[in-house]
C-alpha cells in the first residue's frame, strides 16, 4: 500500500506551502517506505509515498501521460492493467507500473473509465489543461481514503486522516465506489452493481460457478514483482485462500522469480485456537509456515500505536487490529512486502454467528448488503492500515468485484443457516470446495466453526483487554461518559479507554465523526440486534456474545462485566489467561 496526499486549489503556491505538503506527506511514509515524490502546478500539489510491488525500478509516482499534462497519484493495484494496456494501442507508457494505465484511460474515455479498473485503488488525477481533477476510491473501500476542505477553498485528499486533521477545517471518509469531479462540482457513485439495491436475488446455487469465481479472484492477485505470502488463521476463509494460492502458484511469474514454495503466517497467544488450526492447514498444504506468538501485555503495550495507525475507536476493530499489527511487523522483517488475506467472506455469506438467528432469507440478505457496504469502516480499515503501518500490502480476493456479483446473486435461501439440514454458517462456500477427488482442505477444517480474528488469536486476549481497561477507567468516569463524549458515547470501560487515546491523537470533531457507532452483538449491525431479544442485554462485538450459538459463548463463563479490581501486575493471572515465558514476540518457522 502506498500513501497519497493531494492539495487542490490552494490559494498559496509558495515554497513554504510545498514544504508543508511534504511535511504532511511524511506522516504517510510508513505506507510507502520505498520512495517519495511530489508534483506542483500552481496551488495544486500531488504527493506520494511509494510501496513498490509492481515494477519496483521504474514505477515511481506521481505518474504522467505522454506529454505530462495529466498527473496521477495512486494507492493500489490494478489487476487487469495488461488487458487495459492492450486496448490503448496509440498510447506510450513510461513505466511498467500497473497504475500507469489510469492517466491514459482518462485521455481516452474521460471521467467514465473508473469502472473499467479491476483492483483496489484510491487516486487523484489532475488535468493541467484546465486545472480540473477527479478523485476516486475502489468499489468496497479496500484502500483507505479521506477528503477535507481548507478555509481558502482548497480540497485535500489523503490515504489517512493524520495528514489532514491539522490543516483542514473539516474532513471525512471518502465513500467507497464514488468519484469526485471538480468539473461536476461534487460526488457521484460509479459502482452500481445489482446487489446494491438490496433486491432479493433468485439465482439457484451452483457450487462450481462459485468455486471458479473465487479461484479466479485469488489467481489474479498473484500478480507481484516482490516476495509475498498468505495470512493463515486456520479458519475457513484464510485456509481457502492459502489452498487456492498453493494450488496455482507454481505457474506464476512470481514463482519463477522467488521460488515455488508458499509462505504462510499466523499470529496468536500460546495455545490459541488459530495457531493449532493454522499449523495443521500449513502442514496439509506444504507451506513454509511462520508462527508468531504475542502475550496479552505485548498487545496492551501496542494499543496506542494501533489506534494512531488504524484511526478508530471502534472496539472490535482495535481488538482485531492489534494482533494483525504485531504480525505485520514480523512479516515485513522477513522481507515480505505483500500478503493475501481472507477478509470479506463473512459479510458476503453471513458467516458471523449471529446470522444463525436471521428470521428469514430477506432479512439475511439485507444484513449481508449492509455489512458489505460498511466494510470500509471495519475490516477493510483494519486490514489496510494494520499492514500498511509497516509497509506491507494486504490483498483480499473475497472482495473481488466479479466474485461479489456471483456470490450476492445467489438466492439467500441457500445461505440460510439450517443446523437440522447440516447447513452451518457459510455452507454454500464450504460445499463449493468440498471435493473428495482433489480436496482443498481437510474436512474438519472446511467445516470448522467461525472464529472472529480477535477471538481466534486466543480468548484471553479480549479478557485481558477488558481487565486492563477496568484498571484505568473508574466507575465515576463512566457516569459522566455522555457529557465527555456526547457522540458515540462509550458504554463499556474498554470503549472509554480506547476513546481517550483516540481523542488525544485526533481531537477534532471531524475525526470522531469518521468512526461508526450503534449497538452490536458478535459484529452485527444495529438492525440485526433486533433478531433476538436476549442480545440487547449482551452487546459485545466478540463472536462469543452470540449466546446459544458459539461453542464457548459468554453464557458458559463468568460474567465479564463483574470483573474484580486487580493490580495491573495480575493481568496474566486471570482465569484462562495463558502464561507466556517470553515477554516479547517470538517467531517459529
Amino acid at each position: 500500500m502506498c500513501g497519497i496526499l493531494a492539495v487542490l486549489g490552494s490559494s498559496d503556491d509558495s515554497q513554504a506551502k510545498r514544504v508543508r505538503v511534504l511535511e504532511l506527506s511524511r506522516r504517510l511514509k510508513h505506507r510507502g517506505p520505498d520512495w517519495s515524490g511530489i508534483y506542483q502546478h500552481g496551488g495544486n500539489f500531488l504527493a506520494h509515498q511509494r510501496l513498490a510491488i509492481i515494477d519496483p525500478t521504474s514505477g515511481d509516482q506521481p505518474l504522467f501521460n505522454e506529454d505530462k499534462k495529466i498527473v496521477v497519484t495512486v494507492n493500489g493495484e490494478i489487476y487487469n492493467h495488461e488487458e487495459l494496456r492492450s486496448r490503448l494501442h496509440n498510447h506510450k507508457f513510461r513505466t511498467g507500473s500497473d497504475c500507469d494505465v489510469i492517466a491514459h484511460l482518462y485521455e481516452e474515455y474521460g471521467e467514465d473509465f473508473v469502472d473499467m479498473l479491476d483492483g483496489m485503488f484510491s487516486f487523484v488525477l489532475f488535468d493541467t489543461r484546465d486545472n480540473s481533477f477527479i478523485v476516486a476510491r475502489d468499489a468496497i473501500g479496500i484502500t483507505s481514503l479521506y477528503i477535507g476542505w481548507g478555509l481558502d477553498g482548497s480540497i485535500w485528499v489523503s490515504s489517512e486522516m493524520k495528514a489532514l486533521n491539522d490543516d483542514c477545517e473539516h474532513f471525512e471518509s471518502f465513500p467507497p465506489g464514488h468519484l469526485y469531479s471538480s468539473k461536476a462540482g461534487g460526488m457521484r457513485r460509479w459502482y452500481n452493481p445489482p446487489w446494491f439495491s438490496e433486491a432479493i436475488p433468485s439465482t439457484p446455487y451452483d457450487p462450481l460457478i462459485l468455486r471458479r469465481a473465487f479461484e479466479n479472484a485469488v489467481i489474479k492477485r498473484l500478480m507481484t514483482d516482490v516476495p509475498f505470502g498468505v495470512l493463515l488463521s486456520g479458519g475457513l476463509d484464510s485456509s481457502l485462500v492459502a489452498s487456492i494460492t498453493a494450488r496455482y502458484f507454481a505457474g506464476t511469474k512470481a514463482a519463477k522469480q522467488w521460488g515455488t514454495q508458499l509462505h504462510s503466517f499466523c499470529v496468536g497467544l500460546e495455545g490459541s485456537p488459530d495457531l493449532k488450526a493454522a499449523k495443521e492447514v500449513a502442514d496439509y498444504l506444504g507451506t513454509i509456515h511462520h508462527e508468531f506468538h504475542f502475550t496479552v501485555q505485548d498487545g496492551i503495550d501496542a494499543i496506542e500505536d494501533v489506534i494512531y495507525h488504524i484511526e478508530t475507536y471502534d472496539v472490535t476493530t482495535i481488538r482485531a487490529s492489534t494482533p494483525m499489527f504485531l504480525m505485520s511487523r514480523k512479516i515485513k522483517s522477513l522481507g515480505v512486502k505483500m500478503v493475501i488475506s481472507g477478509e470479506g467472506s463473512d459479510e458476503i455469506f453471513g458467516g458471523y454467528l449471529y446470522f444463525h438467528k436471521a428470521p428469514n432469507k430477506e432479512e439475511f440478505h439485507w444484513e449481508t448488503c449492509r455489512k458489505i457496504k460498511a466494510l470500509h469502516q471495519y475490516d477493510c480499515l483494519r486490514a489496510n492500515k494494520a499492514t500498511s503501518a509497516w509497509g506491507l500490502e494486504a490483498r483480499v480476493p473475497f472482495l473481488d468485484k466479479e466474485f461479489i456479483n456471483v456470490a450476492m446473486d445467489i438466492d439467500p435461501e441457500w445461505k440460510m443457516i439450517k443446523p437440522d439440514q447440516g447447513r452451518i454458517e457459510k455452507w454454500v462456500l464450504r460445499k463449493a470446495f468440498d471435493d473428495d477427488e482433489q480436496p482443498y482442505l481437510p474436512k474438519h477444517i472446511l467445516y470448522r466453526q467461525k472464529e472472529q480474528f480477535s477471538d481466534g488469536v486466543g480468548y484471553s486476549w479480549i479478557d485481558g483487554l477488558k481487565a486492563h481497561a477496568a484498571q484505568h477507567v473508574m466507575d465515576k468516569m463512566m457516569l459522566n461518559a455522555s457529557n465527555i463524549f456526547p457522540h458515540n458515547t462509550p458504554t463499556t470501560k474498554e470503549a472509554y479507554y480506547y476513546r481517550m487515546i483516540f481523542e488525544r491523537f485526533f481531537p477534532q470533531n471531524s475525526a470522531r465523526l469518521t468512526v461508526p457507532g450503534g449497538a452490536s452483538v458478535a459484529c452485527s449491525t444495529a438492525k440485526a440486534v433486533e433478531w433476538d431479544s436476549a442480545w440487547s442485554n449482551n452487546l459485545d462485538p466478540s463472536g462469543r456474545a452470540a449466546l446459544g450459538v458459539h461453542a464457548s459463548a459468554y453464557e458458559q463463563q463468568l460474567n465479564a462485566t463483574t470483573m474484580p479490581k486487580v493490580p495491573s501486575k495480575l493481568i496474566n493471572k486471570k482465569p484462562r489467561i495463558v502464561e507466556i515465558s517470553s515477554p516479547g514476540l517470538t517467531i517459529r518457522s
